[in-house]
């Protein structure tokens, strides 16, 4: 298939009308745009790119040169509340401050691997109200293509989330599912997961239901795509055979702790509970330590440790950690050394946090190569 690729180097617009309705009876085919037209900001130079897709059609964007980033996860509308402290049990507190910024972690993800110049593709769900058009919206400024982006009708509410966010920058979150985790197939057809097949690496998270991420991760390790597993989303046990299609699995230290029931407090700790994850078939354990950085645990080598590069003020951590992801799976796409990719996953994390919301702080391309030629 004749590709299409996107130089760095040229600004482009994309435009997205993203609201033609699908109804329950439709054959679920994971795609919403009606219109979509990429255009350099030149007003004299020629499209780029223009077609349209309808609910009935099959027609996709060509798959570029570059093996795409295939994000298949989630999308929320998170509702920011910002306050000094969390209330106790029984108490009611004001605000400082509240908004609605797009986010949920699959959309984070794919926003991030867009916004770094990266060929990507997005596979989720939202709702036909306003979170679902803030989401899509968002979503298509950021540069991620949409074809698989699919649109519930029928009154399925979007995926959204409460964030709050304390004085410091630190958050709690609580998360309602949504389109996130309905109305999914229970058997995907062999056109649905055709991007799936064609990615260079393909990013998962827990904001969608298992059985998803189960048929999407073995699909991808037959077709020989690399496998990332973020660990982040629903708390309850990895499923095995889930793990077993796995390339890189990338939990926080508490996830850690919380899949393998062993401590995190320490390097000692976290390095024998990666060894457990090993023990379940997975290769490479890719783990966020928060303010003391990362590191990538390779089944029978070294750690690679990856301290973090400060930020000049920490705003809002929200979407820290799906930067980072995100992040380490472009550099690898792009041939970088794991060492290299954690590098540049840092960089990327320490942007993120300096600004609020999850979507709106995921650094592009140049604000991260700047700021690893600075330290």
């Amino acid at each position: 298939m004749e590709g299409i690729a996107f130089s760095p180097s040229k600004a482009f617009k994309f435009n997205v009308n993203p609201y033609s309705k699908i109804h329950a009876n439709q054959t679920p085919h994971l795609q919403t745009l009606t219109q979509i037209s990429f255009r350099f900001s030149n007003p004299q130079s020629k499209p780029l790119l223009s077609f349209s897709i309808n609910s009935t059609e099959s027609t996709h964007t060509p798959i570029t040169q570059s093996p795409p980033l295939v994000v298949v996860g989630s999308a929320n509308a998170d509702i920011y509340v910002e306050i000094d402290r969390l209330p106790a049990e029984g108490e009611t507190i004001s605000a400082k401050n509240g908004q609605t910024l797009a986010g949920g972690k699959g959309a984070n993800q794919a926003t991030c691997g867009a916004k770094l110049s990266y060929p990507t593709y997005f596979v989720g769900q939202v709702g036909d109200d306003a979170h679902g058009k803030l989401i899509t919206q968002a979503l298509g400024s950021g540069g991620v293509r949409l074809d698989y982006l699919k649109l519930l009708a029928g009154g399925v509410p979007t995926g959204h989330a409460v964030v709050m966010l304390q004085s410091d920058g630190q958050n709690s979150i609580i998360i309602v599912g949504g389109a996130n985790m309905s109305s999914w197939p229970e058997q995907f057809s062999d056109q649905d997961l055709d991007v799936v097949k064609k990615a260079g690496i393909v990013l998962l998270q827990r904001e969608i239901p298992d059985y998803v991420n189960i048929q999407v991760a073995k699909t991808a390790k037959s077709a020989g795509v690399t496998v990332i597993m973020d660990a982040g989303g629903m708390d309850a046990p990895m499923p095995q055979e889930l793990l077993n299609f796995v390339d890189i699995f990338s939990p926080n230290e508490s996830e850690l702790g919380r899949l393998t029931g062993i401590p995190t407090e320490n390097f000692e700790q976290i390095s024998q509970a990666a060894g457990k994850c090993h023990k379940m078939g997975v290769k490479q354990v890719l783990v966020k330590l928060g303010a003391k950085g990362s590191a990538l645990f390779v089944e029978g080598e070294k750690p690679i440790r990856q301290s973090i590069i400060p930020a000049a003020q920490v705003v809002d951590t929200t979407g820290a950690g799906d930067t980072f992801t995100a992040s380490f799976a472009v550099a690898l796409l792009e041939g970088k050394s794991k060492k290299e990719c954690l590098r540049f996953a840092a960089a990327a994390a320490s942007l993120c946090v300096q600004m609020k919301g999850a979507m709106p702080s995921m650094p592009n391309r140049k604000s991260v190569l700047n700021l690893l030629q600075s330290v």
